[in-house]
């Protein structure tokens, strides 16, 4: 019988070393997230430049991923975790910096490059070393439920942050969220240092950095790309990401032009207060819903499918409360989505090469970031935020076809199921 995570004491402290991280990472990410796209714009960039500048950050995360996963790999995830939360804490100073001094928009693409590095050293780190710790306490349960709490807990991390950035904003100024994110990082920092080690995983530095960077790239694309399963997840994430990003700070001014009040900061807050709130139910339901059906796989074309109709008529019906709703609806599917699609791919990859894999997967939703952000970004500038979401819909519906692929190799992993569940509340 699978043991469960409440049953084995080493997997429950890797468990609330996990949960810890994840609440500073994502409270300290969420404070800005409700104001980001409305700071940028009052620094005097455009439409156009904002969401450019965004798009330089996921250039960022695209050029950093594979040697940032490569550290995790052969340097340690408790090292990559810290070097992650000094250079976000710095680069948001700056980006805090830029704001005073009204930057040009090449200094705002640069920074955003820097905030796409630090995000690398956290993208498939930390995942990869829950999974592997959880692995190395002979937890064998299903991984569902652990994302799942992540989730929630996100959530709950991500509310708190929105609307705090919001309120803060408004009663201060749009640059003191930065400020408050960047303390965050710094405390996370002395918390990772103190709780944190590489359990499971011995890294192998037995390579210089340039060979390492080669063999773990090599090792990467066998089990990603060469991976029939994971290559059609892969292929996937460009669409999925790309529109998801964009959705997320597009509907900060949207929202505010919806209410009719440009300067209602708390109304922007809103935006990433519901998707915080979505997440949450959608990591209760998240396990649920996975019992529902024989395959992961039809959980995550289900959950793309819905998606895309909701984008349709969040652009096509300009009104406030039912843009609420749609929003709270989209959220929850997304949020379903992530913990089935996470347990799926961590299944198909072997522990040598997960964070690298994972920072692989990552990169690849990225690359459509680039692109789809500014893009939809002009779209919004010449035919207004509701007709740039209908094409983001259009956009995300290329998914669909790739996770049916990915359906199709008929992976044991997507079929795989825990003997017993998890039922402890999270930590």
């Amino acid at each position: 019988m699978a043991a469960s995570i409440a049953q084995i004491p080493a997997a429950r402290r890797i468990q609330r070393i996990y949960l810890t991280l994840l609440l500073g990472n994502t409270l300290a990410a969420s404070f800005i997230w409700g104001v980001n796209t409305l700071f940028l714009l009052d620094a005097g960039l455009s439409n156009l430049e904002a969401f450019a500048a965004n798009a330089f950050f996921t250039l960022g995360m695209v050029i950093f991923e594979i040697p940032t996963g490569v550290v995790a790999d052969t340097v340690g995830r408790r090292a990559s975790y810290l070097l992650g939360t000094i250079v976000l804490a710095g680069a948001t100073a700056l980006y805090w910096l830029m704001w005073l001094w009204s930057s040009p928009f090449w200094a705002w693409a640069l920074v955003s490059v820097l905030l796409g590095l630090g995000f690398t050293f956290f993208s498939g780190a930390v995942e990869a070393w829950l999974v592997d710790a959880l692995r190395a306490s002979e937890y064998t349960g299903e991984l569902e439920p652990v994302f799942s709490k992540g989730m929630i807990v996100g959530g709950i991390a991500m509310l708190a942050g929105s609307v705090l950035g919001g309120v803060v904003a408004q009663l201060t100024d749009l640059g003191v969220p930065f400020l408050l994110r960047a303390g965050i990082l710094v405390l996370m920092f002395v918390v990772a240092f103190l709780a944190m080690r590489d359990i499971g995983f011995t890294p192998d530095r037995s390579e210089g950095p340039l060979k390492a960077v080669r063999t773990v790239f090599r090792g990467s694309v066998k089990h990603g790309l060469g991976n029939a399963p994971v290559r059609y997840l892969m292929l996937a994430a460009p669409f999925t990401a790309g529109v998801g990003i964009y959705v997320f700070y597009a509907l900060q001014p949207y929202l505010l032009e919806l209410w009719g009040d440009p300067k209602a900061y708390s109304i922007a807050g809103l935006a990433a207060a519901i998707v915080a709130g979505s997440q949450i139910v959608g990591g209760i339901l998240a396990p649920r819903v996975r019992r529902l059906f024989k395959k992961r796989t039809t959980v995550l074309i289900l959950a793309g499918a819905i998606g895309v109709v909701l984008l349709l008529v969040l652009g096509i019906v300009p009104n406030f409360w039912v843009a609420l709703a749609l929003l709270t609806a989209w959220g929850i599917s997304a949020s379903i989505d992530d913990p089935i699609r996470r347990a799926y791919l961590n299944d198909l990859i072997p522990s040598k090469q997960r964070a690298t894999v994972l920072s692989f997967e990552s990169l690849m939703g990225n690359v459509g970031g680039i692109g789809i952000q500014p893009a939809l970004g002009r779209v919004a500038d010449l035919s207004g935020y509701a007709f740039s979401l209908v094409i983001g819909g259009v956009i995300s519906a290329v998914a669909v076809p790739f996770m049916a692929l990915s359906r199709a190799q008929n992976a044991p992993a997507d079929a795989a199921r825990g003997e017993e569940e998890e039922t402890e509340p999270p930590a």
